[in-house]
């Protein structure tokens, strides 16, 4: 066994540092008592005890988790098929098409933003009653969040053997039961981490958000972003504080369940 070596250490504790230093500092100035600045005036929790009857700011939360639960649930549905699709299949120009999955995930966000913003300013003028708000969002999430998904269970089925299919054909298994207990549990794992992602993905976007988003349809991103520029106070880190917990327990959870499922297999 190889000795650690005390230099990758420091290297690895200076990346964690890098890392999570700006969210601890966020999460230790969410119970100052000063109003203003970052100088420490005391341990308070008014600024989470405020929230509670922050109308905006729940309404908000509300909007960012629904747009998060229904835009990672499509995505995941079709992604998990795509991804499959084009793992399993041959279909002309599938080699183009798998560059071409990749370009949203390269793409700048605001390109992306903008091109939405146009596309549902065409629809808008030829279905009467079509306005920005949480439908246009919930499209444009789920139009960026495909890509990963499918990227991520095509990696998955790439690193899967095609012969365990073929084996349970040979069994006498027809396709419904092959893929019901040879290739879906092993897309799994796939699924999972493509989900999580995409819901990372919806919880925290801004700018996609932001562009595509109506009246009613605010989520915490863009409530803090218009918070920020009349100033940073506390109630924003608590805010901010609360949407990386719940970022840090969807990532437990989902590391748990996956635990679990390994030990049942």
């Amino acid at each position: 066994m190889k000795r650690r070596s005390p230099l990758t250490a420091l290297a690895a504790l200076f990346v964690f540092v890098f890392l999570y230093a700006p969210l601890a500092v966020i999460i230790v100035y969410s119970f100052n008592a000063a109003r203003y600045g970052t100088e420490w005036q005391g341990f308070t929790v008014d600024w989470y005890l405020r929230l509670i009857d922050n109308d905006p700011a729940i309404s908000a939360a509300i909007n960012t988790i629904e747009l998060a639960c229904t835009s990672t649930f499509f995505s995941v549905l079709l992604g998990s098929v795509l991804g499959y699709g084009m793992s399993r299949y041959e279909f002309p120009g599938k080699r183009l098409f798998h560059h071409v999955l990749h370009v949203p995930v390269f793409i700048p966000d605001i390109v992306m933003a903008v091109a939405l913003l146009l596309f549902f300013a065409v629809v808008r003028k030829w279905l009467a009653g079509f306005e920005l708000g949480m439908i246009t969002m919930t499209l444009a999430h789920i139009t960026f969040q495909i890509p990963f998904v499918a990227i991520v269970v095509r990696a998955r089925m790439a690193d899967c053997d095609p012969q365990l299919e073929e084996a349970a054909a040979d069994l006498g298994a027809g396709p419904w039961l092959t893929f019901r207990h040879v290739t879906f549990p092993l897309m799994v794992p796939g699924i999972v981490a493509g989900g999580l992602l995409a819901f990372t993905l919806s919880l925290d976007d801004f700018v996609v958000s932001f562009f595509t988003s109506g009246p009613g349809s605010t989520t915490l991103p863009i409530l803090i972003y218009s918070s920020v520029k009349r100033g940073l106070t506390p109630d924003i880190n608590a805010l901010a504080s609360l949407i990386v917990l719940v970022s840090a327990l969807t990532v437990v959870t989902v590391a748990w369940l996956r635990g679990r499922t390994e030990v049942k297999s």
